[in-house]
């Protein structure tokens, strides 16, 4: 068994390839963005790449070159069922309605017409969103009608930037104050007024659709649970000050007494139907505390969970202490492997 893996600092390439290592795991460093990419990999067994969405070419390629590897018969991560939907949130909708999960009510809309028809009628606040996007970007709370209407228009007129170089920096003093960003941080976003990144000048504007979702009010927080390979774990992440999002915030609880293992459960539920290799689930409570799912995602930024304190198997039985989930990644190729 030999995995093929794309080494991108910064990703789960560096914890893939420290587990390799340690545990005589045979892999080849590859390169995707390599036109020769499929003949690099003709003695590796498995494709192990962590593309990201801020990438403007893993967003060109990065699924249809890992779909074609598995097709012909090449172990992948992330694989069909836990990629296709990343950074899709339109995807995410209706993969999740047709399993019967317990998704945040949503409402996506492909004319404009529809759309204000449907704004006359609804109640407001509510959530409006893009199809991509992570840490909260993208995310507008909608308070009246006035203003749904006015995203709408532009949606389907001029349509959106994925890159706000204003919310950015707002960000990034938020994170200041908090001690987490430094003054090169808030440089970095003035520069970038004047020199975008570049995946907003690559990436299309978004437009031709407007999705919603129900407000769900009283939400201090939001559980966000990973499962791989059967077991999950799990962090409370807090809300920013007077706002609503909690994801990206950077304010993390840990502690296994703050996580409602409800949300555990669920996850555990959904994913026997999704059967992703890696997802996770970020959840909120409704009026009477029942957990409902926001979206999904395969990836997320490792060093957020360096710090907690155990997992749960699938039975719901704790394990006290570290693990490696880069490493249950890299196990369940040779698992499969194994197993054919």
């Amino acid at each position: 068994m030999k995995i093929g893996i794309h080494n991108n600092p910064g990703s789960f390439s560096d914890r893939w390839i420290e587990y390799c290592k340690k545990n005589n795991v045979k892999y080849k460093i590859v390169n995707c963005y390599d036109s020769d990419i499929i003949n690099q990999l003709n003695d590796c067994d498995a494709l192990m790449w962590h593309h990201h969405h801020t990438n403007y070419k893993d967003v060109l390629f990065a699924k249809q070159l890992l779909f074609s590897l598995q097709q012909a018969g090449k172990k992948v991560f992330p694989d069909f069922n836990t990629g296709w939907h990343f950074d899709d949130k339109v995807g995410q909708k209706y993969l999740l309605e047709a399993i019967g999960a317990p998704l945040v009510p949503t409402y996506v809309f492909y004319t404009k017409n529809e759309a204000l028809e449907w704004i006359k009628k609804t109640i407001f606040p509510k959530v409006f969103k893009l199809r991509g996007g992570a840490g909260s970007e993208n995310v507008i709370l909608v308070k009246n009608h006035s203003q749904a209407e006015k995203l709408v228009n532009q949606a389907f007129r001029k349509g959106f930037k994925v890159y706000r170089p204003y919310s950015n920096l707002k960000e990034r003093w938020r994170k200041y104050k908090l001690g987490k960003a430094d003054i090169k941080d808030i440089a970095k976003g003035l520069m970038r007024f004047v020199y975008p990144p570049k995946f907003s000048k690559m990436h299309p504007v978004e437009k031709g659709y407007a999705y919603f979702q129900d407000f769900i009010p009283n939400n201090t927080f939001d559980i966000r649970v990973i499962v791989i390979d059967n077991k999950a774990f799990a962090i409370k992440r807090l809300t920013r000050k007077n706002d609503f999002r909690a994801s990206g915030s950077g304010m993390i609880v840990y502690r296994k007494e703050e996580i409602d293992e409800r949300c555990v459960k669920i996850a555990f539920e959904v994913n026997e139907k999704i059967k992703s290799q890696s997802i996770a689930f970020d959840f909120v409570f409704d009026a009477e505390h029942n957990p409902l799912i926001l979206e999904i995602s395969y990836g997320f930024v490792a060093e957020g969970y360096d710090p907690c304190e155990g997992y749960w198997d699938k039975d719901l039985t704790w394990h006290e202490g570290s693990f490696n989930p880069y490493g249950w990644m890299v196990d369940m190729m040779i698992k499969i492997e194994t197993k054919n």
